[in-house]
């Protein structure tokens, strides 16, 4: 479907920061030259690649005017609110777009998501479902939420502050298909880092759900690239430690949104708890991985021994992965032999 340009076409500025994504740079660029939806500008901020990432993104800007690259000095992931803002400096955009350096969108998705902030001034942010998918972009499998978990009022954020418990405890919201009003942003300051996590969407998030409503598509609009030394799989333990201070942080901050509420403190501790199990034995997966057996075998011993009995299932994994790096055995093996995802 080509949209209309003849409709209200507002500029949409793309963010899009990277680092080390030469082999992924050239289709996440391209998938916004496919946009259906036309009128936008794409910022591309390197952050100091070390690989020839810019010289990529510089060969596809050659060709199009629409998309300015910028490079800087390395600052890394625990300063991506400075990559970030100085990208949201740059734009022009009535609306804000993130897309990563190895990730892409969908063809339609601009054109689905502009329309529903336009029709609705009180929209903060739009946002719709996306596909996890391996390296080469073959799909693994929807992300939540799923057409058995939507849910208007929640999904919407309406009544405003809705969204805020959810956004206490998990960020189910695909950073690749957020869009938002800049006016919105320009608000809260920008983009938001804090408590020592490798990332902006979360903090952000929780800021905008307290300010206005939020759109939502029903449908995929893009695809969140996964492999094995992405900032997620590197980084397991120290943002799950990271979102438990942050939400606790905002659970103090805010507690007249939350005293209308059924949350309390513990909640938070109890349902971290839970999460930093996972967090460690996923990060030892991770490290088996990479055969940096010594760093996995301290992360189970920890999933195991540490956080309770929260999640035994979880700590049972934990205990045959521990085997697993005495051994120097194939773990990503046995996952597909059973049939869960393997991340080699």
């Amino acid at each position: 479907m080509q949209y209309n340009m003849s409709q209200e076409n507002p500029l949409v500025s793309i963010i899009t920061p990277t680092y080390n994504h030469e082999k992924y740079i050239s289709d996440c660029i391209r998938s916004a030259q496919e946009q259906t939806y036309t009128n936008w500008e794409m910022i591309i901020v390197n952050d100091g690649s070390i690989d020839n990432t810019l010289s990529v993104a510089r060969s596809c800007a050659a060709t199009d005017d629409r998309i300015h690259v910028f490079t800087q000095d390395n600052v890394g992931i625990f300063r991506l609110s400075e990559t970030y803002n100085f990208a949201l400096e740059k734009s022009k955009g009535k609306y804000i777009a993130i897309l990563e350096g190895d990730d892409v969108w969908l063809p339609e998705k601009l054109e689905l998501q502009v329309p529903t902030l336009e029709q609705d001034e009180s929209a903060v942010l739009s946002w719709g479902r996306a596909y996890r998918s391996k390296a080469d972009l073959a799909e693994l499998y929807a992300l939540n939420p799923t057409d058995e978990q939507f849910d208007s009022q929640l999904f919407t954020n309406n009544p405003i502050g809705t969204i805020t418990n959810k956004l206490l405890f998990e960020n189910f919201i695909p950073a690749l298909t957020i869009l938002i009003r800049k006016t919105a942003l320009d608000q809260i300051g920008g983009f938001i880092q804090n408590h020592g996590l490798p990332l902006v969407d979360l903090p952000t998030l929780q800021q905008l759900s307290l300010n206005g409503t939020f759109t939502y598509v029903n449908v995929p609009l893009g695809k969140w690239r996964t492999y094995i030394l992405q900032v997620t799989k590197m980084h397991a333990v120290q943002m799950a430690e990271g979102f438990y201070k942050l939400s606790l942080a905002f659970f103090e901050e805010n507690k007249l949104h939350f005293e209308n509420s059924n949350i309390r403190e513990k909640d938070i501790y109890e349902f971290y708890n839970k999460l930093l199990v996972v967090s460690y034995s996923r990060s030892a997966r991770y490290k088996l991985i990479r055969k940096d057996f010594t760093g996995a075998r301290k992360d189970y011993l920890k999933s195991i021994f540490c956080f309770g009995i929260n999640r035994p299932l979880w700590k049972l994994r934990s205990v045959i992965g521990l085997v697993f790096s005495f051994i120097h055995a194939d773990i990503e093996n046995l996952a597909r032999k059973l049939g869960r995802v393997s991340y080699k």
